[in-house]
């Protein structure tokens, strides 16, 4: 006789208990989110209070660019154009109620003098540096500021870009700017553009206004006392004067005058005289 267990239908065994039916569950439910993560998503404090204030920040970003492009765009189309005028001129031209007295005139007729005396004066390592003399700002600085650091092309961004009056803000802008205008422009081109827009006395701006104004002669036909002499002047045009000179003025040209002859003979007016 077969035990009912032959013939019964193929159940599966279980350990105890019905199988579990899982054929009425329906779709599984996340579990509601915490408290503390729908926290972390709203906005924090301070983006509460700068999103008033975004589009300014925006703007801001887009106008700093632009003035940037357009100072690098100025930096090289002043490289082979020269600038119509400067902050200073125009300040002063206001302040003396007429317009500046300034012709300017190329490189080639500047009396070669008059460069090596400018270099001689201000800046004899000009052709050493990329911009900035480290040695001549490291011994400014151990001489507590009572000396002077600027190169001639640091004066030449001042002068042509900027503006006189000292503040962090100008010294920043001088210092990005100093080193694109030595990248973009050569040495002689620095002397030029310094020599047709510094001021050699009130209202007298540039080396040919300069060398008639004070001389009656054109700025190519400068000899190297005279040129000693308006560079003995550059750094305080109003207060000194190159045809009644001072005592002072007197020294002061004498030394750049041997000074001039020393970068000539040693090398260092190689870079811009032709």
């Amino acid at each position: 006789m077969f035990s009912w267990m032959a013939v019964a239908p193929n159940v599966p065994a279980m350990a105890s208990g019905k199988p579990k039916d899982t054929s009425q569950q329906g779709p599984r439910l996340d579990k509601p989110k915490s408290k503390r993560a729908r926290v972390a998503k709203e906005p924090g404090l301070v983006d509460k209070i700068l999103a008033p204030y975004r589009w300014l920040l925006k703007w801001s970003v887009r106008a700093g660019l632009g003035l940037i492009v357009l100072v690098l765009a100025l930096v090289v189309l002043f490289g082979f154009v020269n600038p119509p005028t400067t902050h200073t001129m125009w300040s002063e031209g206001r302040r003396l109620g007429a317009p500046v007295d300034q012709v300017w005139v190329d490189a080639d007729q500047i009396a070669p003098v008059m460069f090596r005396s400018a270099v001689a004066a201000e800046d004899a390592n000009f052709c050493l540096h990329w911009g900035f003399d480290v040695a001549a700002i490291q011994a400014a600085i151990e001489a507590g500021g009572a000396r002077g650091a600027s190169t001639i092309s640091q004066q030449v961004v001042k002068n042509v870009f900027l503006w006189q009056q000292r503040s962090w803000a100008r010294k920043g802008m001088e210092a990005v700017l100093t080193p694109v205008s030595e990248a973009m422009w050569s040495k002689r081109r620095i002397l030029e553009l310094y020599l047709n827009v510094a001021e050699f006395d009130e209202g007298v701006f540039g080396v040919q206004a300069a060398a008639q104004h004070y001389f009656g002669v054109d700025a190519r036909d400068l000899s190297a006392l005279q040129a000693a002499r308006l560079a003995a002047i550059l750094p305080s045009p109003k207060t000194r004067s190159a045809s009644r000179p001072s005592d002072f003025v007197e020294r002061r040209a004498r030394s750049i005058r041997g000074g001039a002859e020393t970068i000539n003979q040693d090398g260092r007016a190689a870079c811009f005289q032709n």
